[in-house]
């Protein structure tokens, strides 16, 4: 039970071609544009997705680091641990984005507010319902604190890079 695979579904296609200077949440994406592949085998299950304004794109970071436990996020100058961040270096380098769906055609999604390296391998998709995905909450932990306005990722999480902040 150590082990689990996934297989891909599609392919992520976006303007942005390396991790340093994508955005750094799908809020910070400005409305950036891109498409999403769905291989053919899986085309059927994009039925009704049309209806749909957001969804959510489950995704393997496939360029992220070796996983750390302790990181400096990018809207922070303070060491935290991975699972209280977003940041990519993780034991399952899993990624999600809520995007905005434009329109769906054949096998492919066009959306808006990517904020994903292009080329990234598609493990899932699920429909954004907001009485189910949207929570008023009264804290977000260090995040309530941060002064960190940064829009675009920095390059502290690319391989090469490890986990220092420009």
């Amino acid at each position: 039970m150590n082990e689990v695979r996934f297989k891909a579904i599609g392919r992520i296609r976006s303007p942005f071609r390396e991790p340093a200077g994508t955005p750094i949440q799908p809020s910070r994406a400005g409305g950036a544009g891109g498409t999403v592949e769905v291989f053919d085998e899986y085309v059927d299950g994009l039925k009704d997705l049309d209806g749909f304004e957001r969804i959510w794109l489950i995704y393997w970071l496939d360029r992220a680091p070796e996983p750390r436990l302790l990181v400096t996020p990018f809207l922070d100058d303070c060491e935290r641990g991975v699972f209280a961040t977003r940041a990519p270096a993780r034991p399952n380098a899993i990624g999600m984005s809520s995007v905005r769906l434009l329109r769906v055609t054949g096998n492919t999604l066009e959306v808006a507010d990517i904020d994903i390296v292009d080329g990234t391998p598609l493990l899932d998709i699920k429909p954004y319902i907001a009485e189910f995905d949207c929570h008023s909450v009264k804290k977000s932990g260090w995040f309530d604190q941060a002064t960190g306005r940064r829009s675009v990722a920095d390059g502290r999480f690319d391989k090469e890079q490890g986990n220092q902040p420009e």
